[in-house]
């Protein structure tokens, strides 16, 4: 899974804001913020990828059990796909 093409991650005044562009500005009207993991996960989700390939590359940069970072990641995800930002 990977997050859909037209969207662009900022730092904005030491936030992590995700904003639309292009033809995905007419079809998602807003903005999300990120906290740090959260701007992490959104990386890791710019490729296409598995959720396991997330859990490890999370537990590889933090450190934080598997069952712990899939529990964050599955909640991720779940947003991600509530606002309907993952091509599956």
């Amino acid at each position: 899974m990977k997050i859909k093409d037209g969207f662009a991650k900022r730092k904005i005044a030491g936030s992590n804001i995700v904003v639309p562009v292009g033809k995905q500005s007419i079809e998602f009207n807003g903005m999300i913020t990120l906290n740090d993991s959260g701007s992490f996960f959104w990386d890791c989700f710019c490729k296409d990828i598995t959720i396991d390939d997330a859990v490890k590359m999370v537990t590889d940069e933090y450190e934080i059990d598997a069952q712990t970072a899939r529990q964050d990641i599955d909640n991720f995800v779940e947003m991600l796909r509530k606002n309907n930002l993952l091509d599956e």
